[in-house]
């Protein structure tokens, strides 16, 4: 028998030893979320001086490091991503970090054809006796940035939960092992407010009982996965596992047994949540964690019927464009999953393609639906792939209506105090 304890110890090293080996030129990337190696990623920025010219990587940063927000280290790192999280648009404001935009089914793939791939850091739960690791949190690039990557760097996580599907590592496909005991990083569920809770009661008429649903991340989603609590075996394929997905399970809502891919089976690409989720996804043989190519692969997903796709907006045209991830031309947040999820849920026998978001922003001043997007919006839904648009004041139906009746549907949806001017402003603009 392979002597894989051995094998461990023989690449455990610091973190100052492990980083030391990342030469000047090199490309690496990161782990997502849940799997971010916050202590390898926290050290990073002791390397300058030593080396220049390095490109990083990262999507969904849930923690603020040195490299990429002190600008001291600009020189030294090139700081990418392709998803923001608050740390991110903190250095993305201060020009420490460019977006890089791509679906998640193959951003990472493109990334890496255009910058190459030197490092992969990332955290895996403790070895078993067979000498794997889990990744057990993300595989939404795990996989890709692994096959090739020069160079692999794990922190080893006894606090990791032990999650299930096609995300093990083998200690022989590691360079160098780093042990960590810090604690898993978790996310707050949404705050749902009145507006919320109407808008995931909306959404409800939409769900039938044995549907497979996708939902998004925020308190919109959290408000939507709240109103599911009635319904009956509900199925699950999605780009994310939260919170509220964990409750459904808990509450028996969450069965998987009319699903026509993957039956019994929650599907998805990551996780991120309270400590309950992952007490939740904790050796349980109901979950898979699979790869964002598969998950997000849109004619994957279109193979569950009834497949339900349930997405956050920031601003919708009255034509049906949505944008989800700028303010403006201010990068927000990703395109992430969206359209992959949306396309796939089209496809899907009687699938249905959804997008919420609240009517209005900044305390009812500004109207989240127009005539046209903000200057500088980017348009990551396009209007083709959706079949309804929901606010707290209704549904809008999108599939099949004309340009007309998607001004008069979303009109009817938008807060009262502007639909007389989205209607004028239509009719300047010629939307019909």
């Amino acid at each position: 028998m392979a002597n894989y304890q051995a094998e461990y110890r023989s690449k455990v090293v610091s973190v100052d030893e492990a980083l030391s080996h990342i030469k000047s030129g090199y490309s690496i990337s990161s782990a997502f979320a849940g799997n971010e190696p916050f202590t390898l990623l926290g050290n990073l920025h002791k390397l300058q001086g030593k080396v220049s010219g390095i490109k990083v990587f990262t999507s969904l940063n849930l923690a603020k490091y040195e490299f990429m927000n002190n600008p001291a280290y600009k020189d030294t790192f090139d700081v990418q991503s392709n998803f923001m999280m608050e740390t991110n648009r903190q250095a993305h404001k201060a020009g420490l970090l460019t977006y890089m935009p791509g679906h998640l089914h193959d951003g990472t793939s493109r990334w890496i054809s255009h910058n190459g791939m030197n490092v992969y850091v990332g955290a895996v739960s403790p070895m078993d006796k067979h000498g794997y690791f889990r990744m057990s949190l993300s595989m939404v690039h795990e996989r890709i940035l692994l096959e090739h990557a020069d160079l692999v760097i794990v922190e080893v996580n006894p606090n990791m939960p032990i999650v299930f599907g096609d995300n093990e590592l083998h200690v022989s496909d590691v360079d160098y092992v780093v042990e960590v005991n810090t604690p898993i990083p978790t996310l707050p569920k949404g705050a749902i407010g009145p507006k919320e809770k109407a808008i995931g009661e909306y959404v409800s008429t939409l769900v039938n009982d044995g549907d497979t649903i996708q939902l998004g991340i925020g308190a919109i989603p959290d408000a939507v996965g709240a109103a599911f609590m009635d319904k009956h075996d509900l199925g699950v394929h999605t780009e994310m596992i939260t919170s509220v997905i964990a409750d459904l399970v808990d509450a028996g809502v969450v069965t998987g047994k009319k699903k026509t891919l993957h039956p019994r089976k929650i599907v998805a690409t990551f996780a991120l949540g309270s400590k309950e989720l992952y007490d939740v996804l904790d050796n349980n043989p109901a979950i898979m964690i699979m790869d964002g190519s598969y998950t997000n692969n849109s004619w994957v997903m279109a193979q569950n019927d009834n497949m339900v796709s349930i997405n956050n907006g920031l601003a919708v045209d009255l034509t049906g464009q949505v944008c989800s991830e700028s303010v403006g031309s201010l990068q927000y947040s990703g395109t992430g999953g969206q359209n992959d999820t949306a396309v796939g849920a089209i496809h899907s026998k009687n699938g249905r393609s959804i997008i919420a978001l609240k009517s209005t922003a900044k305390n009812d001043t500004i109207s989240t639906i127009s005539a046209q997007l903000p200057l500088g919006s980017v348009v990551t839904l396009s209007r083709n792939n959706l079949d309804y648009v929901v606010t707290e004041y209704g549904i809008a139906p999108m599939k099949g209506r004309t340009v007309r009746e998607r001004v008069n549907n979303l009109a009817a949806i938008a807060h009262p105090n502007f639909r007389a001017q989205l209607k004028a402003d239509a009719e300047k603009l010629m939307l019909w």
